[in-house]
């Protein structure tokens, strides 16, 4: 499975915003027999939806309190509005891809997180069905992934997207996960100026939370990228994803964004 295949984390606005050119990228890497499996989010557009309807939202560390009524919300945006969104736009490019949820299959099957007291409805994946994706990846399809989960007595579950992506990615036996953001990777002031770091380490990145030089909606991101490098998963690397051809870029080992390694 690793040879020819690598997971691949988006935010669900990231991905409205990216251009022709890059899915464009994907059915290239297609065509060449390398399929990435696509795990995405939607946190804005999902709090958008809960705002017109009058639903309150709130956060806690990062993770978004969930209770049924926010979780209806949740699949309605994910598995609905935003995984059909991104097929179509794939599918517009020529290449061919099949979206499915979590719930689907039993694809990713979780349990209350630790602080489910705080956050409610909240998922920790604890098994992914890899033959689903598999079986879908042998048939030719780019899996596109909405991270809704499911677990003892059929109950839904939301989970963050780069720790749903992390999950497929160790699951499946992947070497590389890309996620694709906003930002050209993770950056450091040297000398006054703000400059891509080309590789870090587990422990580099510890240190600069530590020193507040990676801050705010940074923090879960490389949080997810190190949950991620488990098991087969060797590297993550953080790229922006309106730079031309860039999963090919990161592919063919071109220094573009950041790498975090072992």
């Amino acid at each position: 499975m690793s040879n020819n295949c690598f997971v691949m984390k988006c935010g669900g606005s990231t991905l409205a915003a990216l251009p022709d050119a890059f899915f464009l990228d994907l059915k290239k890497l297609q065509d060449e027999g390398t399929i990435p499996v696509i795990v995405h989010g939607g946190g804005p557009a999902i709090s958008d939806t809960l705002g017109k309807l009058g639903i309150e939202t709130e956060f806690v560390n990062g993770l978004r309190k969930t209770n049924e009524a926010v979780l209806d919300v949740v699949e309605m945006v994910l598995s609905g509005q935003i995984n059909k969104e991104i097929v179509r736009k794939i599918q517009k490019s020529g290449a061919k891809a099949l979206g499915l949820s979590g719930v689907d299959g039993h694809l990713i099957q979780a349990k209350p997180v630790a602080n489910a007291h705080e956050v409610g409805l909240v998922g920790d994946v604890t098994h992914v069905n890899a033959e689903i994706i598999q079986g879908i990846v042998r048939m030719g399809y780019m899996p596109v992934v909405a991270p809704v989960g499911i677990g003892e007595g059929a109950q839904r579950y939301n989970i963050n997207a780069d720790t749903a992506a992390g999950a497929v990615a160790s699951h499946i036996g992947v070497e590389r996960m890309i996620v694709v953001t906003d930002v050209p990777g993770i950056m450091k002031t040297v000398d006054g100026e703000k400059r891509v770091l080309p590789v870090v380490t587990v422990a580099d990145i510890e240190q600069m939370i530590t020193s507040g030089e990676i801050y705010g909606g940074m923090i879960p991101k490389v949080r997810a990228a190190i949950q991620c490098i488990q098991g087969d998963v060797r590297e993550v690397v953080i790229v922006n994803g309106s730079e031309p051809e860039v999963l090919s870029k990161v592919l063919r080992g071109d220094k573009i964004g950041t790498r975090i390694q072992r």
